[in-house]
């Protein structure tokens, strides 16, 4: 997923350091829990994700992310209602973090990455990273992307 990764950590970079922690770093591992949001096959991935926001009455939200206007702001508090405090917990344990820490990281690093994997305002079908690939390549030789 390094690609994928590498997309990330720009965003997260041009955030100026807003999802970073006391150390001036990300906490090890977000990239890859925002990367398993966007592909788990589990959960829907991107379209699950849009289904989850929709459920909770925050469906304008991520659709401002995915399309080319400005993003609207998302609550740690939101989001832990969209992801549900399983899905959250799950993601603490493994990072070392509380579920409000994450949430609050995942607030600020989601919108940015949701903005990214999506550049026309459209939600690519299947797998994200692929997509990614598929725009970042379109990108270097001046391709549209697949």
């Amino acid at each position: 997923m390094g690609l994928l990764d590498s997309i990330v950590g720009q965003v997260a970079g041009a955030l100026g350091g807003g999802v970073t922690g006391g150390t001036g770093q990300q906490p090890g591992g977000l990239l890859e829990a925002v990367t398993g949001l966007l592909n788990n096959p589990q959960t829907g991935g991107l379209q699950g994700l849009i289904q989850a926001f929709e459920q909770q009455g925050l469906g304008h939200v991520i659709g401002s992310w995915i399309g080319t206007g400005q993003n609207l702001p998302i609550s740690a508090d939101q989001l832990q209602a969209v992801l549900g405090n399983e899905q959250l917990q799950a993601m603490a344990q493994k990072l070392g973090l509380s579920t409000q820490d994450i949430a609050s990281h995942l607030s600020q690093l989601l919108p940015q990455v949701v903005d990214h994997v999506t550049p026309n305002g459209e939600v690519p079908q299947g797998d994200v990273l692929q997509s990614a690939l598929g725009n970042v390549l379109g990108g270097l030789f001046g391709n549209k992307p697949a």
